[in-house]
């Protein structure tokens, strides 16, 4: 309980403190007219309020990361807890607030023309390339993960291909709303309804908290445990941890979402709280889940306890998907049946949400880079009807290798970001040595992406020495 407690109480004093720092170095300019409002259109650029460009933001870069990532990061032992509360508040929310005021300055620009106006044009085209992948990968993990949870709750028509059974009828259902929100204005259905799937999942995470705090504080993982590895697979800590939790400490796609909503802000000044702070509430969300995961597996009869117990669980259900089961067994013993379902929808809200934006985001990026005018239906329907089928393509390969390339190059785009970050703070901050704070997280997540794709598995599988 001691360190679920002082993790929180850092975060919110990280969001206070070094967000505030981070805000001074970028230089807000409170009267700059943003691009909401000198190039609003009805479609993309749309003036919204504040509360519901954080809420949809916080929906937006949610998605399965902050609650699959922490499950499955908590099997390396508590040192999870540390990389949610120091990645969330010295390179994630670093990440995602330059990433949305960049976009600001830069006109409403997507991520690769931010990153290209700061490492240049061959880096623009790369990173191009690198953000589409990205975003198809998210969007086949954000429509196969809701589709399998929502086949356990109401089972429909499935697919059996190769050796995998998929909810093709839930698949067809998700995406036939992805067809919609990633083409209609940004205010017809992102930003009317998923304030309402935001108060949701928030709703989820505190219940899940209290009932953890009130009636489970001492079967919950400490640090003082001991940091090191827990997990049974052989897999090292780092960087393997690193990249397993993402959105709940740094995500490369929070970066193509902040452009989304740098589309409708309307003041400078609300910037620190719609990016910084949504990626706090994130760490928040991950930390709560990363404890809850470590802590509901309790065993007394076989002695097995925290992350013991999760270990157990897991060897039990081999080839499943551990995450989602831990959330359904989680919600429903702690909430009850209706806080149960509750939970439960938020969790399938969340990445269907994020998935349709990422869709939305890709579209963006390619009508950038062609100079299209989104204004017309036509010209949205040409660009999204391609993707569309390479998404829906990517359906009928292995969930578990999909997320593992997802995760990576997710993490990958990250390190661009963060060194455009710095060029841009190099060349604009008032501050002599601002840039570090972009910097230092940028050559730490470096060195982690590079490790990674070395030793993993589906890398190059080289030894760790």
């Amino acid at each position: 309980m001691i360190t679920f407690i002082v993790a929180l109480v850092l975060l919110v004093v990280g969001f206070l403190t070094y967000g505030v720092l981070v805000e001074k170095i970028f230089g807000i300019e409170p009267e700059r007219k943003t691009p909401a409002l000198t190039k609003t259109d009805g479609v993309d650029f749309v003036p919204m309020a504040p509360w519901r460009i954080f809420l949809v933001q916080f929906l937006n870069i949610a998605g399965l990361g902050p609650i699959f990532g922490a499950i499955m990061g908590i099997f390396y032992g508590p040192a999870a807890f540390l990389w949610i509360v120091f990645g969330t508040i010295f390179a994630g929310g670093v990440h995602d607030y330059l990433s949305g005021m960049l976009s600001i300055r830069k006109g409403g620009v997507s991520l690769p023309d931010i990153v290209g106006d700061e490492l240049g044009n061959k880096v623009k085209m790369f990173m191009r390339v690198l953000s589409l992948v990205l975003l198809i990968l998210l969007t086949t993990t954000f429509l196969s993960g809701p589709a399998t949870l929502l086949q356990g709750l109401c089972p429909l028509s499935t697919f059996h291909f190769q050796l995998s059974t998929i909810p093709i009828a839930w698949v067809l259902i998700i995406f036939g709303y992805y067809a919609l929100a990633t083409v209609l204005p940004v205010d017809k259905l992102i930003g009317r309804f998923y304030p309402i799937f935001g108060a949701i999942l928030l709703f989820m995470g505190v219940g899940i908290m209290i009932v953890m705090l009130g009636w489970h504080s001492s079967e919950m993982p400490e640090v003082m445990d001991g940091l090191q590895n827990r997990q049974t697979n052989g897999l090292p800590l780092f960087p393997m941890m690193f990249v397993s939790i993402a959105c709940g400490a740094i995500s490369g796609f929070h970066g193509t979402q902040s452009p989304i909503m740098a589309r409708c802000v309307t003041n400078e000044r609300q910037g620190r709280w719609i990016f910084y702070g949504a990626m706090v509430a994130e760490g928040i969300l991950a930390l709560i889940w990363a404890a809850a995961a470590g802590t509901f597996f309790a065993d007394p009869e076989t002695g097995l306890y925290g992350i013991d117990g999760l270990q157990a669980y897991a060897a039990q259900h081999p080839g499943e998907n551990i995450a989602a089961l831990v959330i359904d067994k989680v919600s429903r013993s702690w909430l009850g049946t209706v806080g149960g379902i509750l939970a439960i929808i938020g969790v399938i809200a969340a990445p269907i949400t994020s998935g349709d934006t990422a869709l939305r985001s890709a579209r963006l990026i390619v009508a950038d880079f062609l100079k299209w005018d989104q204004r017309p239906i036509p010209k949205r329907l040409i660009i999204a009807l391609p993707l569309f089928l390479c998404v829906f393509g990517m359906v009928f390969v292995d969930f578990n290798i999909v997320w593992r390339y997802f995760a990576w190059t997710n993490q990958t785009l990250a390190v661009f970001t963060l060194w455009a970050g710095t060029v841009w703070l190099y060349k604009n901050s008032k501050y002599k040595y601002g840039w570090l704070i972009a910097a230092i997280p940028a050559a730490f997540m470096t060195v982690v992406c590079i490790s990674y794709i070395l030793i993993a598995p589906e890398g190059f599988h080289l030894h760790l020495w």
